[in-house]
């Protein structure tokens, strides 16, 4: 097997750069595929619980490349996702204490017996963002359509290209329709527009996201949840399989307009019968 290593970046904390890394984790693991996600931000773990796997924790990423475990050891399998597995960070360490080739020979071994390797990127461009994108040959950028999120997204993008990371994909998240279609937020078109880079996913803003991350159940899971659909699509993507970008905004407008066809159809069936 010949895996590839994802790295998942924001530069801007908050953004939902972690709840999108395990979403896509388990999109790809629902398609059949042996899957890993590295959290990286040594000091501030996140991902295992984002996961609902804080309690299984016995080896992370630090105890692997100093070499007090076996990788084995340290990979924790998910509860609901069949080959999806995490290795999770320290939390009583700083992001200094692994280097950029340590990460880069973790990712290449992982790389025989996984099909996808992503791996969590800390918040920030310093050495902790630096040693993760070492080892990456694809990059994910999440963001929000926010002006100071799209400014810290245009920087990363840049430093990727500067590592030679030239295919980077955007990730747009929590677009919220209404505030789109008044004019108080920018829209995908804007974004993608500023950043000149090609759009892998469009997220809706969608409550769902925060109950499930609270019970520790991805909303990839949830057939019902906007942007749990939107996350299993661009894991369809990532595998190479051709999927229609849905923009929310013209999403939510259809839906209106489904409604009021549905309510004028019934209105006209009842006038039939006056």
């Amino acid at each position: 097997m010949s895996g590839k290593t994802i790295v998942m970046t924001s530069g801007k904390g908050g953004v939902g750069k972690t709840t999108a890394t395990a979403n896509v984790g388990v999109g790809l693991a629902l398609r059949g595929k042996r899957v890993v996600v590295i959290d990286t931000d040594i000091g501030l773990r996140n991902l295992d619980v984002v996961m609902g796997l804080e309690n299984r924790i016995v080896y992370d990423l630090i105890d692997v490349v100093e070499e007090r475990c076996r990788v084995e050891q340290a990979l924790i399998r998910d509860k609901h996702a069949g080959e999806l597995y995490l290795i999770a960070a320290a939390q009583t360490r700083d992001k200094d204490c692994i280097s950029s080739q340590q990460l880069i020979d973790l990712c290449r071994q992982l790389e025989a017996d996984f099909d996808y390797v992503i791996v969590d990127c800390p918040a920030g461009i310093e050495q902790g963002f630096r040693n993760a994108i070492a080892a990456a040959r694809e990059a994910l950028v999440v963001t929000t359509p926010e002006v100071s999120a799209i400014r810290d997204a245009d920087r990363v993008i840049g430093l990727l290209h500067a590592s030679d990371i030239h295919s980077a994909k955007l990730i747009i998240n929590r677009i919220k329709p209404e505030m789109v279609r008044q004019g108080d937020m920018l829209d995908a078109s804007d974004v993608l527009d500023m950043l000149a880079v090609d759009a892998i996913g469009l997220i809706p803003a969608d409550d769902r996201v925060i109950t499930t991350t609270n019970n520790g159940t991805p909303v990839a899971h949830d057939v019902q949840s906007p942007s749990g659909r939107e996350f299993v699509r661009i894991a369809a993507r990532i595998d190479g399989e051709y999927t229609p970008m849905i923009d929310p905004v013209e999403e939510q407008s259809t839906s209106i307009m489904d409604k009021v066809r549905t309510l004028m159809g019934i209105t006209r069936k009842a006038s039939t019968h006056v």
